[in-house]
């Protein structure tokens, strides 16, 4: 298959310049160049150890690169690293939360964190854990939330400032049903507003719901990238990333015993 060109979007919110990352194992990520534009919705695919955690780490700036540049809403991410992440919000994967807080409490130190007014923290705090159904006056330390309720406690985290672009590296991950929900339903509202998501994911149903932009990531380098219906074409997300990623391998009289 052939990688059409991206246009590149003259003022994207993300944009990554020959990003490369080597670990003792190899090269994680082979000098990735791709660009989100401003008001999108982009999904980053790619099936397990692809790169996709590595190259959003590096993106925000939690992983140096070996070689290349990132830059968030024109900012360089290593050599303007405040001015970036305060104009990101993130949930990393296999986020580690101050747990012994409860919901109030942690979004209370990231706000103050943040340098954020104390009372400007107090409004948005209750706002969040209202709407995520978290619950303001709840008590229960982070460290017995659920899965699902230690999701949207991040998400809360990652919002609580205001940022222009969410980067979340797989957000729907060990969720439930009604969480993933209010997760998208909060989601799509953010970017209807004039946000920017970014998130990695290998669970196309949730993709081709959500996203305007996609990008299918293999052997850390970029395979196609475009608007979902440039990717997609007639097909589905599903058959175009097995046939790019080439993973589907037939079955035939190797299992005859089933």
């Amino acid at each position: 298959m052939t990688i059409p060109q991206q246009r590149l979007s003259p003022d994207p919110a993300l944009a990554l310049r020959g990003l490369v990352k080597r670990f003792d194992t190899g090269v994680a990520v082979a000098g990735i160049d791709l660009d989100v534009p401003a008001g999108s919705f982009f999904g980053l695919l790619g099936p397990n150890g692809a790169g996709k955690t590595t190259t959003l780490s590096m993106a925000v700036g939690l992983l140096r690169p070996d070689a290349g540049q990132a830059r968030i809403l024109s900012h360089d991410v290593w050599a303007d690293p405040a001015a970036a992440k305060a104009r990101i919000g993130v949930l990393p994967d296999g986020i580690r939360l101050f747990d012994r807080l409860t919901g109030t409490e942690l979004l209370a130190y990231h706000g103050l964190l943040r340098g954020m007014d104390a009372d400007v923290v107090d409004q948005r705090a209750a706002e969040l854990l209202d709407v995520l159904a978290l619950g303001a006056d709840n008590r229960t330390l982070v460290v017995d939330y659920s899965a699902g309720m230690k999701k949207k406690i991040g998400l809360a985290c990652a919002m609580l400032h205001a940022p222009r672009l969410l980067v979340l590296d797989e957000p729907f991950e060990a969720v439930d049903p009604v969480s993933a929900a209010l997760i998208r339903d909060i989601l799509r509202r953010y970017v209807a507003g004039g946000g920017t998501v970014v998130f990695s994911s290998h669970v196309m149903a949730v993709v081709e719901r959500l996203c305007s932009h996609v990008a299918i990531l293999a052997g850390g380098t970029i395979r196609l990238r475009g608007t979902l219906a440039e990717v997609r074409g007639e097909r589905s997300l599903e058959d175009v990333f097995v046939e790019v990623v080439g993973g589907r391998t037939a079955t035939g009289s190797e299992l005859a015993w089933l």
